[in-house]
């Protein structure tokens, strides 16, 4: 099932905001990772069976203020 999962974070410098898309980006089944927010701090990923927790562990581990902010069936 494909998912959008939007997760709020607040990256320090443009550093530690790529570092959280290279971690989301190489998680099991993402499709996609893209930035919106007027200051790119929401990180929508697109995927097919993502684990929308592990998912956000991994990118707060990268940045230290992530939430999960929604999760939605496509």
């Amino acid at each position: 099932m494909m998912q959008k999962i939007v997760i709020k974070m607040q990256p320090k410098c443009g550093k530690c905001r790529t570092k959280a898309m290279m971690a989301a980006a190489e998680a099991l089944g993402v499709n996609s990772v893209e930035l919106q927010g007027e200051n790119k701090n929401q990180m929508v990923v697109i995927g097919d069976g993502v684990d929308a927790a592990a998912l956000t562990s991994s990118v707060r581990k990268k940045v230290k203020n992530a939430s999960l902010e929604m999760v939605q069936e496509l």
